[in-house]
């Protein structure tokens, strides 16, 4: 499945524990990242810099499922049970 431009789910909902450049310490869930951008597209897509949880993420309808809230839904409820 190709991400939805404009979700920004999985740069929300999910902690990030690795370094992300402006968030040196990462993100907690819930959080946005910084670089997400006002239309919620990625500052850093296709950019060295990218970190590499964010390149090996990929979208599948279970996770994403058909919508963005969805998505955010899904992501978060995984995240509360790690």
């Amino acid at each position: 499945m190709e991400c939805r431009l404009g979700c920004g789910a999985c740069c929300i909902a999910p902690s990030i524990s690795s370094s992300i450049p402006g968030m040196s310490k990462g993100k907690p869930a819930g959080v946005r990242c910084i670089q997400l951008n006002d239309d919620n597209l990625c500052k850093l897509f296709g950019k060295p810099e990218r970190p590499a949880v964010c390149l090996q993420f990929k979208a599948c309808p279970d996770l994403c499922g058909t919508t963005s809230k969805q998505a955010i839904d899904n992501i978060t409820e995984l995240e509360s049970m790690t």
